[in-house]
This record gives C-alpha cells, sequence and structure tokens, in this order.
C-alpha cells in the first residue's frame, strides 16, 4: 500500500511539473529572470546592486524542474541535477570567499551549466504538440543563455591568460569584469561591435564562434518553428478531415 502511494504521489509531482513546462508559466519565468539578469542585476552589479544571487537561484531551481520534466533517463536527469547544485555551490563559495581559484573552477562549471540550460530549454521547447508563445518564448531563452554561455567562457580564458581581452579602461573588480565580458558577449552574438578587443588565439577563436552562432541559431531556429507550425496543422487538417 505504501509502495502504491509513493508512486502516485511520485506520478502526481511528475505530471504537475510537466504541466507547468508545457505551458506558458515556466519558460516565461525563466525570461523573466534572464531578462532581469542580464540586461538590469549584471550591468549595475559593478554599482553594488545586490540581487543576482537570487536570480541565479532561480534559474537553478527552475532548470532542475525543467529536467525533471524531460523524458529521459533518471541517469541522465540525476546527473544534470547533481551537476548544477555543484556549480551553484561553487559560485557560492566564491562569492563568500572570493579566492581567484575558486573563481576559476566557478567560471569553468558556469559555462557547462549555462550549455546545460540550453540543452534542456531546447528539448522543452521542441517536445511534441503545436507551436505556441511559450515555444517562442523557449527560443528567446536558449538565445539569451548561449549569450551568457559564452561570457562566462570568455570569463574563464580572461582568468587563466590574464590580458587576452584589451579593454578601454581596465575592470577595477570581479563583477565589474562579469559586467563588461557580458556586454561583449552580447555585442558579439548580435554583430553590433563593442569596445572590447579579443587578443589571445584562443579568444579571437571563441569570438569568431559566438558571431557564427549568432547569426546561424535564430535562422535555424525561426525554421525549426515554422517546419512544427506547418506538421501540426497538417496532422490537425488530416484528424479533422480523414481521408475516406
Amino acid at each position: 500500500m505504501t509502495t502504491e502511494t509513493n508512486q502516485s504521489r511520485s506520478t502526481f509531482f511528475q505530471i504537475e511539473i510537466s504541466e507547468f513546462w508545457s505551458g506558458d508559466l515556466g519558460l516565461t519565468l525563466v525570461t523573466i529572470s534572464l531578462v532581469v539578469l542580464i540586461f538590469v542585476v549584471t550591468p549595475l552589479r559593478q554599482a553594488g546592486l545586490p540581487g543576482r544571487f537570487v536570480f541565479d537561484l532561480v534559474m537553478c531551481c527552475l532548470m532542475i524542474f525543467g529536467a525533471l520534466a524531460l523524458n529521459q533517463s533518471r541517469v541522465v536527469t540525476a546527473l544534470v541535477i547533481i551537476f548544477v547544485l555543484i556549480s551553484a555551490s561553487a559560485l557560492l563559495a566564491g562569492r563568500l570567499h572570493p579566492e581567484p581559484h575558486l573563481h576559476k573552477i566557478g567560471s569553468i562549471l558556469s559555462t557547462i551549466t549555462l550549455l546545460l540550460y540550453v540543452r534542456i530549454v531546447l528539448l522543452v521547447m521542441f517536445r511534441r504538440g503545436r507551436v505556441t508563445w511559450s515555444r517562442m518564448q523557449g527560443g528567446v531563452c536558449a538565445y539569451l543563455l548561449l549569450g551568457m554561455a559564452w561570457a562566462s567562457a570568455y570569463l574563464t580564458v580572461e582568468q587563466f591568460q590574464p590580458g587576452a581581452f584589451q579593454f578601454q579602461s581596465a575592470p577595477a573588480n570581479f563583477d565589474e569584469l562579469i559586467s563588461k565580458l557580458t556586454y561583449f558577449s552580447f555585442c558579439v552574438l548580435t554583430t553590433v561591435g563593442s569596445s572590447i578587443a579579443p587578443i589571445s588565439p584562443i579568444a579571437r577563436s571563441l569570438t569568431t564562434a559566438e558571431a557564427v552562432v549568432g547569426q546561424l541559431f535564430p535562422a535555424i531556429l525561426i525554421g525549426a518553428l515554422v517546419a512544427m507550425a506547418m506538421q501540426a496543422q497538417a496532422q490537425a487538417q488530416a484528424h479533422t478531415h480523414p481521408k475516406p
């Protein structure tokens, strides 16, 4: 009896999470969190504005729920959740004890974690079903997460190779460095240009790769969404007007 009760609770929990992510709410919260984090908290963090940790925590929780909602093996889900928690712990340790080696470890883990976030959002986005506003929000989320992932990669390079990027004014602290490289990342992703210049070969390679992805990703995403919409429309017409 106890086993059946636990199984029913587990099933109910999975259904609730799946409904949360299949509707507009899940990806809407991710989109709002990303927009505030990228365009408000990160640029003003160097001025002493608190709150980044709160939004990082919100993103961590949302992505864990997203991983649980995906139809994948329990081992993969567990590994993703464990890695996300380890990354969050490393970033928190770097905030509480701002040591260079902790910042380096946190930057590496953050880059990988952000790419895992992109994977989770895209898997949720391309699940079966009709194309909705929620799926379009998923495309925006994935695009913003790519910019953040590259910013974290740039931060890793700059920490291991100081001087890999040339700034008009040198960053005064770690938060200002994050702010400048996040700005540079989205300038490259959208190909609008920036006053920051990559100097080292690996920095230039990453910059070139991001510029290419920034051009290809929206085109491929739009094409995939159009194909999904056409397929869903064809299936709806087939069900409405079955062949004799």
